[in-house]
């Protein structure tokens, strides 16, 4: 008897305490907000891997297989998302989607913002750019962030009522965070001289709107630039100054290199899509305001 009461403890001893609720987000800084309200009440997956590119990014086999057992989808507003959801819904027909940026007001997606910097236009002339699609990069602005957390929170509660002033608790310190942050950042950036930077993927339109900096893509409507469009953006970098051409991990950085060959900048990597969100868009307003 004594032997089975051990082995019975051990086998106890060795089941959670609780089962952890299983949910899905797009990208690695939603699975940071995510964590940052549910703590260890969740485990969360992330459907585009580091180093991918969320744009193109086609879901494998086993996350969909992981997408049946989970409660939650959080979608963060990508245009790719749409030819996911379907799929997901057929998977798990008990999964819920939930819209992180509803109610978000869009920018578009600044697909060719350089040719005229030169000329004095200030940072909210749209003259010198086209617009494209609605810009999904909502996850680089600390001020929306707020508001896709709080969504996060609702849907957490909802799914997990026991638990929800656990999760309100921790909304509450995640925003006052995400203010401390936004004060940060308007600190360091308006620190900074140059007021503009260039970036292969225009991924920031957020961050450079927030801040009242100007993106300068070198990407033009989602392509790389022609030699013709090359040279305008190597003169662009010289006139500018700019002693920093940014690249990201998810693209080509052949032509970030060219420019920075041509006008003596350094090329330096900045991930939109880090998981350690707090820390990277920190590091990302240095590295601009350090240019």
């Amino acid at each position: 008897m004594r032997k089975l009461i051990i082995f019975m403890m051990a086998v106890l001893a060795a089941v959670p305490a609780f089962a952890q609720m299983k949910v899905f987000v797009t990208i690695a800084p939603q699975k940071y907000f995510v964590e940052q309200i549910a703590g260890d009440k969740v485990q969360v997956g992330v459907m585009v891997p580091p180093g991918s590119n969320q744009h193109s990014y086609e879901p494998r086999p086993r996350q969909m297989a992981d997408l049946a057992q989970s409660s939650i989808y959080f979608a963060v507003g990508d245009p790719a998302e749409k030819a996911w959801l379907s799929k997901l819904a057929s998977v798990n027909k008990n999964l819920r989607i939930i819209q992180t940026d509803r109610g978000i007001k869009k920018l578009e997606m600044e697909e060719h913002h350089h040719g005229h910097e030169e000329h004095g236009h200030d940072d909210h002339d749209h003259d010198d750019h086209d617009h494209g699609m609605p810009d999904p990069h909502i996850w680089l602005d600390p001020v929306l962030v707020i508001s896709q957390a709080k969504v996060i929170a609702d849907a957490l509660a909802q799914a997990d009522p026991m638990n929800k002033n656990f999760y309100a608790a921790n909304l509450n310190g995640f925003t006052n965070r995400l203010k401390a942050i936004d004060k940060d950042i308007a600190r360091i950036t308006q620190a900074s001289k140059n007021k503009k930077f260039m970036v292969f993927h225009p991924s920031w339109g957020y961050f450079a709107a927030r801040y009242k900096i100007q993106q300068i893509a070198v990407e033009v409507e989602g392509k790389s630039p022609k030699p013709a469009e090359l040279a305008r953006l190597i003169d662009t970098a010289k006139k500018q100054k700019l002693k920093v051409i940014f690249a990201q991990p998810q693209f080509s950085k052949k032509e970030v290199e060219t420019i920075a060959k041509e006008t003596g900048a350094r090329v330096v990597f900045i991930d939109p899509l880090a998981e350690n969100w707090e820390t990277n868009i920190i590091n990302v307003a240095k590295a601009i305001a350090l240019q």
